[in-house]
């Protein structure tokens, strides 16, 4: 799974549908010519039963396994939007506050975008989290607090920026979280062996017509393997061909450089 993770989308497709449809359709071939049809034909019966109730087992499990990453890799996507808008906030909020720990909350939090684009966002491709970046949101929350508000309106201000400041490192801290992937390893065994079982369950069938058994065998290989690629692909939301990418804090961040110009 992290071999395919890694490859462009169209090779991992190609590797994992493409392959497992192949092979599908080239069993019944191979079962037909040792085991007889009508060895085979005395099995429809009962295996159709079964093979429904595995069938229906197995589709609610991959239904669930995808709808379980596409709202993991959401949430990441939100995370990252949050992040960026929290920091464009705090900037303007410290515009309000003096120029001594307003000109130092604005140069920490500049430093803080640009790491998390170029620091973090690499480390999570790998489920890790960078410590520059830790030590310069470290930097950022310093500088906020060196702010004594000398009246209300200070201390509203205050409040605010914290505020922001803290749904900035929640959102992080989420995204840290998701990086490492919503699928965990058992989760993976029951997918990948209940794809193998289920496909190959139509091997007990036998029909008259060998190609289309065939057929409807590859049919079935193909979805199934399709759902698997679904969940491969956005598994991990910061790494892979399918990921978050850190265009909202790119945009704070040119932001944030054109406010800085004279």
């Amino acid at each position: 799974m992290i071999l395919l993770d890694t490859q462009p989308l169209w090779l991992s497709g190609a590797l994992l549908i493409g392959l497992a449809t192949l092979l599908a359709m080239a069993a019944p071939i191979f079962v037909r010519r040792r085991v007889p049809s009508e060895r085979l034909r005395i099995n429809n019966e009962v295996a159709g039963f079964t093979f429904a109730t595995v069938g229906v087992l197995y589709a609610v499990l991959l239904a669930f396994a995808v709808i379980i990453v596409w709202e993991k890799f959401s949430e990441a996507e939100h995370a990252a939007a949050q992040e960026a808008g929290a920091a464009a906030t705090l900037y303007r909020l410290a515009n309000g506050i003096g120029e001594g720990p307003g000109e130092a909350l604005r140069d920490s939090l500049t430093r803080y975008v640009r790491a998390a684009v170029t620091e973090d966002w690499p480390a999570m491709a790998r489920s890790e989290s960078s410590h520059a970046v830790t030590r310069a949101l470290d930097t950022t929350y310093a500088a906020l607090l060196t702010f004594t508000p000398g009246d209300g309106r200070g201390t509203a201000l205050l409040d605010e920026a914290l505020r922001q400041l803290d749904l900035l490192t929640e959102a992080r801290r989420t995204r840290l979280i998701l990086a490492s992937g919503a699928v965990p390893g058992v989760l993976w065994f029951v997918l990948v062996g209940g794809a193998f079982v289920t496909v190959g369950f139509t091997l007990f069938f036998g029909t008259e017509n060998l190609r289309v058994q065939a057929m409807m065998t590859g049919i079935l290989s193909f979805l199934i393997f399709s759902g698997l690629l679904v969940i491969i692909a956005i598994n991990h939301p910061f790494a892979g061909p399918v990921r978050v990418h850190p265009e909202a804090l790119l945009e704070v961040l040119e932001d944030l450089g054109a406010r800085a110009q004279p």
